[in-house]
Order: structure tokens, then C-alpha cells, then sequence
């Protein structure tokens, strides 16, 4: 499974991208507007810093404007996928920007019907959000399973990012459903390494050591 960090903290990035654990970035316009900082400006520091692919998400929503808008945040990076909602319009210019050249993420997915359509529009990455189907009464990890087992029934070639990944419990479960990829924020990646038997051995050898060499 590859991490992707969700988060636009450049601080963030080049501290999880220093222990070989950062893929990729998704950003959107709400993580961007936390930072204070240029929209664009960001976006270049972040995909010059990652290898990895870095979402940068359209703000219109009719169709001509999002193509428009893509393929402008196309240019750059090498390394830019372009975000694009789940919408008609969305759909429409996914197809344009996949023949184009361009890869596109479809955000906002929710159902297995919305990944099936936008992984055959041509998206690159279909992001079902797994946190906010559980605030639904439903199942995330279910929802990725069942969007991998489409993919794989009919040789669809995009890959599933799990979006919206608040626990352990969800990036668990969205590894165990295979998702190719899961998107985290940067807070949580040190839950996702800490558990509290690890801290107590360390604790224990510490002071086991401690006391072999002060006898």
C-alpha cells in the first residue's frame, strides 16, 4: 500500500518524506486555506519536495471552467494529478483531461456506481472517503472492497485512494480491503506508529540496561 499524506504543511511532508513513507500528497482547498499561504505557491513547494504524485484540486464546478482550470495547475509540476468532485460536469471533464494526457483524481466518492463511472471516464485515482461513510452508518472498509473487486472484475486501471482516513482502524481496514493507496493526515501518522506496549519495552530496556551498567 502506498501513504499518501493529506495535508498541505510543508513541515508535515518533509518530516513523514524523511522516513521513506510519503508516496504522494492530496491537497484541496480547505487544507490549503489552513496554511495562510498561495494557493499555486504551495502546490510547487509541496511537488518539489515529493517525487510522488500531488493532487491540487479545481475550485469551479461547470465544465468548461474546470478544464480550463486544469489545465493550467497541469503545468506546474510533472508530478501534478489534477482533483476533480464527482459530478456530471466533473465526469465530463475527467474524459477531456484523460485524453488529454492529464491524470485526474475523482474526490468525493461515495458509492461503488460513483468510483465504476469515474474510474471509466479515464480517472487515474478514485478517492472514497471511508470516514465519512462511517459517519453515515455504513462501511468504508466495505465500500473499498467492493470498489477494488469492480476494478479488478473489468481491468480498470485506476487506483483507489482512501480518503478521509481519521483512525488506525481505517487504515487498517482499507489496507485489508486492498486499496491501492490511502491518503493521511499528518497528525495522525504518529498514532499510526506509536502503541503503548512499544513505549513500555523501550521504557523497560532502558532501565534493564540502566541497571546492568551501574552495578
Amino acid at each position: 500500500m502506498k501513504f499518501f499524506l493529506d495535508t498541505a504543511n510543508v513541515d508535515q511532508i518533509k518530516r513523514i518524506n524523511d522516513l521513506g513513507l510519503c508516496d504522494g500528497v492530496t491537497t484541496n482547498p480547505s487544507i490549503i486555506k489552513k496554511e495562510g499561504r498561495d494557493f499555486k505557491e504551495v502546490v510547487i513547494e509541496i511537488a518539489s519536495i515529493v517525487d510522488g504524485p500531488i493532487s491540487a484540486e479545481v475550485t469551479s464546478y461547470d465544465y468548461d471552467s474546470m478544464v480550463k482550470e486544469a489545465l493550467d495547475i497541469a503545468k506546474w509540476a510533472d508530478n501534478i494529478v489534477v482533483k476533480i468532485p464527482m459530478t456530471e460536469d466533473g465526469l465530463k471533464a475527467i474524459n477531456t483531461l484523460s485524453k488529454k494526457g492529464i491524470k485526474t483524481n475523482c474526490t468525493l466518492i461515495f458509492s461503488v456506481s460513483q468510483g465504476l463511472m469515474a474510474a471509466k471516464a479515464g480517472a487515474t485515482y478514485i478517492s472514497p472517503f471511508v470516514g465519512r461513510i462511517d459517519d453515515m452508518g455504513e462501511d468504508g472498509g466495505e465500500l473499498i472492497y467492493n470498489l477494488k473487486t469492480v476494478l479488478d472484475n473489468y481491468g480498470l486501471e485506476s487506483e483507489i485512494i482512501a480518503a478521509s482516513i481519521r483512525t488506525n482502524k481505517h487504515l487498517e481496514e482499507a489496507a485489508l480491503a486492498g486499496s491501492h493507496i490511502a491518503t493521511i493526515p499528518g497528525s495522525l501518522f504518529e498514532k499510526l506508529w506509536t502503541h503503548p506496549l512499544t513505549t513500555q519495552g523501550i521504557e523497560n530496556f532502558k532501565k534493564d540496561w540502566e541497571a546492568f551498567i551501574n552495578k
